[in-house]
């Protein structure tokens, strides 16, 4: 892994989308580059790595959700259509976390914060959520959590 920021690297595989007109590619990483820059002017900083995650993180997570009600609504056309950006926006987040993985770093979270009960969720979720962010649907892991706890 180069030290370029991951901003750097889609500024630059945008570069390269352009030239090699892979126009859907395109599409979404110019999506991407309008959150963070929106971002940046809303909160007036340079966002980090960590923070550029976040932003994808999100764009993931909306995706998600309209996949979901598109094929709901049995607009597989549609649905096709974000599934097709959730996979651009996948390529620059970290490896998504193996099942076994979440349930281990759930374990062992609510064992560094001594949780019992559902009422200890929020203490888990901050512990966790730094390590998982972009790398697993954090409200797939809360319903874990609450599992484990209940």
């Amino acid at each position: 892994m180069s030290d370029m920021s991951l901003k750097q690297r889609i500024q630059d595989d945008m570069k390269s989308a352009m030239k090699a007109g892979e126009k859907d590619r395109l599409g979404v990483i110019r999506l991407i580059m309008a959150a963070i820059k929106q971002r940046e002017v809303d909160e007036r900083i340079q966002l980090d790595d960590a923070q550029v995650l976040a932003v994808l993180d999100k764009m993931v997570k909306q995706r998600r959700e309209s996949i979901a009600q598109y094929t709901k609504a049995g607009r597989n056309d549609l649905a096709d259509v974000e599934a097709a950006e959730v996979a651009v926006i996948q390529d620059y987040l970290p490896q998504a976390l193996s099942d076994a993985e979440i349930d281990a770093l759930i374990r062992s979270a609510v064992a560094e914060t001594c949780a019992s009960a559902i009422g200890d969720m929020g203490k888990v979720m901050a512990l966790l959520k730094p390590q998982m962010q972009g790398r697993a649907d954090m409200a797939a892991v809360s319903a874990r959590i609450k599992a484990m706890l209940g």
